[in-house]
C-alpha cells in the first residue's frame, strides 16, 4: 500500500452523521482525507469534475439527500469509466429491502443501516475502509 493518504468522499446531508462517521474512520485510519458534501448535486459535480489524481478511494453516499438520492447518484456515475473501479457504499437510516436492492443493482458494493451504538459504527467504518483495500 502506498503512503499517500486515502481520499474518502462522503455525501450526507446530516452534519451530525457526517461527524460521527468521520470520527470513526479517522480513529481507524488517521491518515484518511475525508471530503464531504451535503447534497446529491454537489456529489455529482465533485465526482465529475475531480482531477484524476484526486479521485477518491471510496465513495460513501447517504441514501436520502436533497436534490439526488444515492440511487440517482449511482445511476449518473455508473457509466463514467474513471469512476467505475472506485468502491461505493451507501449508508442510511432506511433498511427497506427495495432501497438496498436498488443501490446494489446500481453499483453499491455494500449498504449499511446507520447504527445506534458506537460498536456498530466502528464495525461499519472498518468494513468501509476494508472496501478500499480489497
Amino acid at each position: 500500500m502506498d503512503s499517500k493518504a486515502k481520499i474518502i468522499f462522503l455525501a450526507d446531508d446530516d452534519p451530525e452523521d457526517q461527524e460521527i462517521l468521520k470520527d470513526a474512520i479517522l480513529s481507524l485510519d488517521p491518515t484518511a482525507d475525508i471530503h464531504s458534501v451535503v447534497n446529491g448535486q454537489q456529489a455529482i459535480e465533485y465526482l465529475l469534475n475531480c482531477p484524476d489524481n484526486c479521485l477518491p478511494a471510496l465513495l460513501i453516499l447517504d441514501y436520502k439527500m436533497p436534490i439526488y438520492n444515492a440511487i440517482e447518484i449511482l445511476e449518473k456515475i455508473q457509466n463514467v469509466p474513471r469512476l467505475k473501479s472506485i468502491p461505493k457504499v451507501v449508508w442510511s437510516t432506511s433498511n427497506l429491502a427495495e432501497h438496498v436492492r436498488s443501490c446494489i443493482e446500481k453499483g453499491a458494493l455494500q449498504y449499511f443501516v446507520k447504527p445506534t451504538r458506537t460498536e456498530e459504527l466502528n464495525n461499519i467504518a472498518r468494513q468501509m475502509l476494508d472496501a478500499i483495500d480489497n
